[in-house]
């Protein structure tokens, strides 16, 4: 789990908590929803960030992997707020980084 802090525009913030499968969900959407800024015709027209990949693993590493993806998914977030309004501002982006209720209660993994 990723301990995430978000500043909204209107300078309130909140801490949010997403798994790594979340983010790979996210980037599914995204990739569908903007084929063209995914580079799905022409990879040079890619502006949409490239998530760290998948990683199999046993559970003993679980920790390792997530502690490594660490700053590509920072760097990610960073990039995804950073591009043009109609991708940073779409609906499967607010919906990924507003708060739901399991944020109140936050997973002890």
């Amino acid at each position: 789990v990723y301990i995430i802090n978000v500043t909204w525009s209107d300078l309130t913030s909140q801490t949010i908590y997403r798994r790594y499968s979340k983010f790979f969900d996210l980037q599914m959407q995204l990739l569908d929803k903007f084929p063209i800024e995914g580079g799905q015709k022409d990879p040079k027209q890619r502006i949409i960030p490239f998530l760290p990949g998948k990683i199999l693993f046993r559970r003993s590493h679980v920790r390792d992997v997530a502690v490594k993806r660490l700053k590509p998914i920072d760097e990610y977030c960073r990039a995804l707020v950073r591009l043009p309004p109609h991708i940073s501002q779409c609906d499967e982006v607010f919906r990924f980084f507003e708060a739901r209720p399991d944020d109140l209660n936050p997973p002890k993994e």
